[in-house]
């Protein structure tokens, strides 16, 4: 497992669709994950530092978590299956752990209000370089596998701008 963290939080043009991008710690590769948009929202108002008078689904999360005496200990992406990411919640209270299956989107939105670390297991680091991938370019044109290898994709991501992804307002 490696620890990441939120590098990106756009809004993909042509499809309109979500999409946070995880970064290794101390590494360059990278996993784009499309997210809804209430997660997008979610993830960009903690980022941002944004809090409303009532908590929301995610708040309401870490209060939860919180008032049980537990504590968020890590969120982990554990794999993933026909495009589709997996992530566990691993909740700490005196001396058990609880994995909780959750959405990838679900989890960072937690860990990130809980300041909890998020981990990968590393062959999802390694997921474009060794599978085919596809993940439509702004202009609607798409990027196979061999322009995904881990810098290919990282001067494709960082070559983007927040214009590119069309106007995504939490």
């Amino acid at each position: 497992m490696l620890e990441v963290s939120v590098a990106r939080l756009g809004l993909e043009r042509n499809t309109n669709t979500p999409i946070v991008v995880l970064q290794e710690k101390d590494g360059d590769r990278m996993i784009p994950i499309y997210i809804g948009h209430a997660e997008a929202n979610a993830i960009a108002m903690e980022l941002a530092e944004v809090k409303f008078e009532r908590p929301l689904t995610h708040d309401l999360m870490q209060q939860v978590i919180i008032g049980l005496g537990a504590e968020l200990s890590r969120v982990v992406l554990t794999r993933v299956e026909k495009s589709t990411y997996y992530a566990e919640l691993h909740l700490r209270r005196d001396d058990h752990v609880i994995q909780i299956d959750a959405r990838p989107s679900d989890s960072i939105a937690i860990a990130l209000r809980l300041k909890a670390p998020i981990f990968a297991a590393e062959d999802l680091l390694n997921i474009s370089s060794s599978e085919e991938t596809i993940i439509p370019d702004i202009s609607g044109e798409t990027l196979d596998s061999d322009a995904l290898k881990s810098d290919a994709l990282k001067k494709y991501l960082e070559k983007l701008n927040p214009e590119d992804f069309g106007k995504f307002i939490p």
